[in-house]
C-alpha cells in the first residue's frame, strides 16, 4: 500500500462527520428561522465551524436548504407501501411510519412545514413529483373502495387527515407537551399507544376497523 492511500478512508469519514454536523445545525436553524431568517454564520457556529470552514463544505445556504427539503420529501414518498393489497395493513403501516418520522426527525418535519407556511416557493420543483405520488396513493385507495374493501371516502381528505394527525406531533410538539404534561419539556406520548389510537380512528372511519 502506498503511503498516500492510508489517509483517504479517514479523510472521507471526517468529511462525513462534518457534513452530518452541518446538516444537523442547518435543520435546527431552518426549522426555527426559515431560509430567509437563517445565516451561514449561525449554521457554522451551531456546527462548531468557522464560516470559511463551512463554505469549504457547502456552496451556500440555499443549496443546503434545498438538499434538506429534498430529504424530507424523499423520506415521506416511500412510506406508503400498498404491495400487500390489505387496506388495514397498508394504512396502519403508513401511520406507524409517519409517527416514527415525527418522533425521530421532528425538526426536519418542522422545516418542511415552515417552508409551506412561508408560501412554499422553494418547493416548486418538488410539487409535480409530489402530485404524482399523491395521485398514485389516491388511485390505490379508490381501488379498494371500488372492490368494496372499505367504505367510500374522499381519498385526498383521508391522506391529508393522516398527514395532519401524524405530523402534528412534530410540528406542534410544544403544544402537545403544554397541554398534556406542563412542566415536562420534551415529554411525548408513548409512541406505540399513539399509533394504536390513530390507526383505530382511521380504520374505523374507513369502515375496516
Amino acid at each position: 500500500m502506498r503511503a498516500d492511500e492510508t489517509p483517504r478512508p479517514r479523510a472521507r469519514q471526517n468529511r462525513e462527520r462534518v457534513m452530518a454536523a452541518i446538516r444537523a445545525a442547518a435543520i435546527a436553524e431552518f426549522s426555527k428561522n426559515g431560509l430567509a431568517g437563517s445565516s451561514t454564520q449561525a449554521i457554522a457556529e451551531r456546527a462548531g465551524l468557522t464560516k470559511p470552514q463551512l463554505h469549504y463544505y457547502i456552496e451556500g445556504k440555499e443549496q443546503l436548504y434545498e438538499e434538506l427539503l429534498m430529504s424530507v420529501v424523499e423520506d415521506w414518498k416511500g412510506l406508503f407501501d400498498a404491495s400487500s393489497g390489505d387496506p388495514a395493513r397498508v394504512l396502519g403501516d403508513y401511520i406507524r411510519s409517519k409517527i416514527d418520522l415525527a418522533f425521530d426527525k421532528p425538526e426536519i418535519s418542522r422545516l418542511f412545514t415552515r417552508e409551506v407556511l412561508d408560501g412554499g416557493h422553494n418547493l416548486e420543483k418538488f410539487w409535480p413529483d409530489s402530485r404524482k405520488v399523491t395521485r398514485d396513493k389516491v388511485a390505490v385507495i379508490n381501488g379498494w373502495i371500488a372492490r368494496g374493501l372499505m367504505r367510500p371516502v374522499d381519498a385526498h381528505t383521508l391522506l391529508m387527515a393522516i398527514w395532519a394527525m401524524t405530523q402534528f406531533y412534530a410540528d406542534s410538539a410544544v403544544q402537545v407537551q403544554q397541554l398534556r404534561k406542563p412542566g415536562h419539556p420534551g415529554w411525548m406520548p408513548q409512541r406505540h399507544k399513539l399509533v394504536e389510537e390513530l390507526t383505530g380512528f382511521v380504520l374505523r372511519g374507513c369502515g375496516i376497523g
